[in-house]
């Protein structure tokens, strides 16, 4: 396989960088692969170094604000009109977009047993599932969540999707994305988010992999405002990292897969896609490490929003409402005095789609297990089954840390409606609708 490679982790080594990563959030980054591959004072000179091609990727209009306003300049061996070709419709799999309304659900908490990783090869594409969709992707609002199964790397194909961006959360194995921008390595306790338009390749590092999958058709994901904490703690922006520039050099024909509209498109292509020798500007992939996530809470008394718990948002064009939050529930000190510690019961005008990285989750001790997920949808009662609400409500309340556990939720403003496969998954778990019909009254008007 005649493929060059080369990257600028040694340059990145040099200036005390990790593992040929830049660090920090939504920085003006460069990076090249080659000495005197970027061009100094300007971004489209009229010839570039190494015979280079000038291409700007843009991930917001041109004029939206500064602060908001997303690109990046790449200088590749081929400009993407040139590697290019003639599309046909493929097979998009079990992979849904919004509006997708294929069955409807009664309105009751649903909740699934792991998704089992299939025994025959089965790339990324032909691996995801789609769980639930949300919103519409036409009108850039909402998201869909899915599962993916990968137990082979994909070979000689290509994939972006044009519907919106991918944040990868694996829950077990290791992921490695061989993207424009260079290469993310991304295990379980990370994330990865890959912007609209931007070509990959997912790659196995340790085997079979499988992982929570969110595709946000709205605003970019982005660390939360912080208020009222301050300057400091949850997702620290030093803590993300995007990757150096790597470049592949290649002339083997390949498959360049595209998500738009809906739907998956395919066409044969001369080379590798991803030959961008440097690159400069905002609009890249990146990964985060949630162990490094730094909670708050309350210190006295009372149980805080989970909205403090936000890693990433996607903001929408009403104030304060988010498109999607990100939201992680890591290890962490539970100290409340005269407190019910675990979530409280309650109804919400978001709706959660919820998955367990590892451990054990405080509110759903049985049935709740690593790889899983539920689905608590718009103004619908939930919280803690009996088995938690009784040792919360009983427990000797010490100071408590929950150790060993990783949870995480897609929050969105939308409605999730379920796909056709996941209703009728094996895995559902039908008794789960059910979880609060044992908790018990304890009313007593003659006691307070």
């Amino acid at each position: 396989m005649n493929i060059q490679t080369r990257n600028a982790g040694l340059a990145a080594a040099e200036s005390g960088l990790s593992d040929g990563y830049m660090s920090g959030f939504g920085n003006q980054f460069e990076t090249e692969a080659l000495p005197g591959a970027l061009p100094i004072g300007r971004n489209s000179p009229q010839r570039c170094a190494y015979g280079l091609y000038a291409e700007q990727l843009s991930g917001s209009p041109f004029t939206a604000p500064r602060a908001r306003n997303e690109r990046s300049w790449l200088y590749r061996i081929r400009p993407s009109v040139k590697n290019w070709g003639r599309f046909r419709k493929a097979d998009i799999g079990l992979w849904r977009t919004a509006p997708a309304p294929e069955v409807e659900t009664p309105p009751a908490p649903m909740r699934w047993s792991p998704i089992p990783l299939p025994s025959e090869g089965m790339g990324f594409l032909q691996g995801v599932r789609t769980i639930t969709t949300a919103g519409d992707a036409g009108a850039l609002a909402g998201m869909s969540a899915n599962v993916y199964l990968v137990t082979r790397s994909m070979q000689d194909e290509y994939f972006y999707d044009a519907d919106g961006e991918l944040l990868f959360v694996p829950q077990q194995g290791a992921l490695r994305l061989a993207t424009e921008f260079g290469i993310i390595d991304v295990s379980p306790g990370e994330i990865a988010v890959v912007p609209r338009g931007v070509k990959m390749r997912v790659e196995l590092i340790d085997g079979p992999a499988r992982g929570y999958l969110c595709e946000n058709y709205g605003g970019a994901f982005a660390p939360p405002e912080r208020g009222p904490i301050g300057a400091n703690c949850l997702a620290n922006p030093r803590d993300f990292l995007t990757p150096v520039a790597h470049y592949e050099h290649s002339e083997r024909k390949s498959a360049l897969y595209v998500k738009w509209g809906g739907a998956l498109w395919a066409a044969e292509i001369a080379a590798s896609p991803l030959d961008v020798v440097a690159w400069h500007g905002n609009y890249a992939p990146y990964k985060y490490d949630l162990r490094r996530f730094s909670p708050v809470g309350p210190l006295l008394f009372d149980h805080a929003d989970p909205s403090i718990f936000t890693v990433l948002t996607s903001p929408s064009e009403t104030p304060g409402t988010a498109n999607i939050d990100f939201v992680c529930f890591p290890e962490r000190w539970m100290v409340a005095e005269n407190t019910f510690r675990p979530p409280w019961y309650h109804m919400n005008c978001m709706s959660e789609f919820m998955g367990l990285i590892y451990g054990q989750y405080d509110a759903k001790p049985e049935g709740f297990t690593p790889g899983g997920f539920s689905l608590h949808n718009t103004m619908l009662p939930h919280g803690p089954d009996r088995d938690a609400f009784e040792g919360a409500s009983n427990a000797q309340l010490k100071p408590h840390k929950l150790e060993n556990t990783m949870a995480f939720m897609f929050e969105t403003r939308f409605p999730q409606r379920v796909s056709a496969w996941a209703a009728a998954a094996p895995e559902l778990q039908e008794s789960y609708a059910d979880y609060g019909a044992p908790l018990q009254v304890h009313f007593d008007p003659t006691k307070k």
